[in-house]
């Protein structure tokens, strides 16, 4: 065993078997609904981009529906492989057992080398991701780059270096064009590299290169539908963002099963349904269904606060309950296994216990970095304050996830340290 923590290679071959064993067992097991059940719209998008060229739901009809960097992921595994389970699911398997190497790098470098094999195996281990990875979700691109920001931000709030910089800065294109809900993490982390006194040239970098990423696609947005936009489905945030939405959670429903906005026109997902059924594809404006919906959010924000502050509530509470949250019409849904359930509990309910400790052990060991648990804190932060804005589910919580994992293999590193230094 101390073999494998001195070494790299063997802490990493042993983090590599830990990702992807799990998931192939579950890959063969569930190999049969793969591309049939819980699979996110970004596969409609991708199959139409390979059959035609155009990314929408139909050819012909480009849309913004969704967020790019996931169906383009897919359009390259369809176009250079084919669409078939065993693609998807070995590919996504990869990138688990990348993600898991990069929270294995991260802990090694800035904590030690048994916090980060504690951190990678607890991280790529957890019962929710083992069956969510091999199914068709865009977190899985999430999760790693997310590790990858951490990672980048870390290494250049220790040395200001230009070229990291330019990378985090990409990276974070990136994740922007994966999740939209990361939209203003850019401005977080260039708070932090400035409170860490990383010079102002390399913040400039990241947020140039960060924005220069995310451009293309918005200004095709602008040329292809007529307004910027990372994504125009703002139905989404107004679901979780009115009268109904409380209730509805509160009686174990999800956001997809708030009743539509009243009048509301047909979305371009309906649009598509109508165009399968009868040949008939109906108009849409995406951009001005971007805007009805953000109008009725913030209505819904000016004129219900006392309600948008329950919703707040809420929303904390599912994101960090350690039960995981069903989806129903989403990739995370799954059907209601109690397997499932009592197995993230489990997982949770300890690393969500070491984590606090970490954080209160490591403010008070000296040797480790003051940064990395600012940092911690702050992704950790931010993706509460997302789900206050927008809703909070499992779903949303696993991207960081890792942060968690580090921060337990921070605490088991300490507390071991400390029992070791006792024994001597």
């Amino acid at each position: 065993m101390g073999r494998i923590l001195t070494s790299w290679r063997g802490s990493a071959a042993l983090v590599a078997a830990a990702a992807t064993l799990p998931r192939l067992v579950v890959l063969a097991h569930v190999r049969g609904v793969i591309l049939t059940q819980y699979v996110e719209k970004s596969d409609d998008f991708a199959r139409t981009l390979v059959s035609s060229g155009t990314y929408g739901f139909v050819p012909g009809h480009p849309s913004a529906y969704t967020q790019p960097l996931y169906g383009w992921f897919l359009a390259g595994l369809y176009w250079a492989i084919e669409r078939q389970w065993l693609v998807v699911g070995i590919a996504q398997t990869l990138v688990a057992a990348a993600t898991a190497l990069v929270v294995l790098w991260t802990g090694r470098r800035f904590l030690s080398a048994r916090a980060g094999l504690v951190a990678a195996l607890v991280s790529t281990l957890h019962p929710y991701l083992v069956w969510h990875d091999v199914h068709v979700n865009r977190e899985i691109l999430d999760q790693l780059l997310g590790a990858a920001i951490f990672a980048l931000t870390l290494a250049l709030a220790e040395k200001g270096s230009p070229w990291l910089a330019a990378g985090l800065g990409v990276v974070l294109g990136l994740a922007l064009l994966g999740n939209s809900r990361l939209t203003a993490l850019p401005v977080f982390l260039a708070v932090y590299l400035v409170w860490n006194r990383v010079g102002g040239t390399a913040v400039l970098i990241v947020l140039v290169l960060c924005a220069a990423t995310v451009a293309p696609w918005v200004v095709r947005n602008k040329v292809v539908l007529g307004c910027y936009a990372l994504t125009t489905d703002s139905r989404a945030l107004w679901k979780a963002n009115n009268v109904n939405t409380y209730s509805t959670l509160a009686h174990g429903g999800w956001i997809d099963d708030v009743p539509p906005l009243p009048g509301g026109p047909p979305s371009p997902e309906d649009a598509a349904a109508q165009f399968a059924a009868t040949g008939r594809y109906p108009p849409i404006d995406e951009c001005a269904q971007l805007r009805l919906y953000e109008h009725a959010t913030i209505q819904f924000w000016r004129h219900h606060p006392g309600e948008k502050a329950k919703l707040m509530q809420q929303a904390v509470r599912m994101l960090w309950d350690p039960r995981p949250t069903t989806t129903e019409t989403g990739p995370s849904s799954g059907g209601k296994s109690h397997l499932r359930t009592v197995a993230e509990t489990v997982w949770a309910v300890p690393v969500f216990a070491l984590a606090l400790l970490g954080v209160a052990l490591g403010f008070r060991s000296a040797t480790v970095p003051r940064r990395f648990l600012w940092l911690a804190l702050l992704f950790l932060v931010y993706e509460t304050l997302a789900a206050m804005l927008f809703a909070g589910a499992t779903r949303y919580r696993i991207s960081f996830d890792f942060v968690l994992a580090l921060l337990a293999g921070l605490a088991v590193d300490r507390l071991l340290v400390r029992r070791e230094s006792a024994a001597r």
